[in-house]
C-alpha cells in the first residue's frame, strides 16, 4: 500500500485571485517582505497497490482524470509506503 501526496497547482501563466487576496492580506497584516502567492489543493490518497509503478499510474491517471484540470493546472506527488 502507497500514500499518494499530491500537489495540484495553477499552471503559471494562469490568474491566481486567490493567491492575490492572500498576498494582500499578508501585506496588510505587516509582512511586507511577502513577494508571491501562489495557492493550490493538497490531497492524500492511499492506493492498495503492492507494486510502485502501478500504484504511480494509478495515481497519474487519478490526476489527469479527475484531480487536476488539465486546461489550467498542473500536478506533482510523492509516493511514499504506507
Amino acid at each position: 500500500m502507497y500514500l499518494a501526496r499530491i500537489f495540484v497547482t495553477l499552471k503559471p501563466v494562469v490568474n491566481d485571485p486567490q493567491g492575490r487576496t492572500i498576498l494582500g492580506s499578508l501585506k496588510s497584516l505587516g509582512f511586507a517582505q511577502v513577494a508571491d502567492v501562489r495557492a493550490g489543493k493538497y490531497l492524500e490518497v492511499r492506493v492498495n497497490e503492492p507494486d510502485r509503478s502501478q500504484a504511480e499510474a494509478l495515481v497519474t491517471e487519478m490526476c489527469r482524470k479527475l484531480l487536476a484540470n488539465p486546461v489550467i493546472e498542473e500536478f506533482r506527488f510523492d509516493l511514499i509506503d504506507a
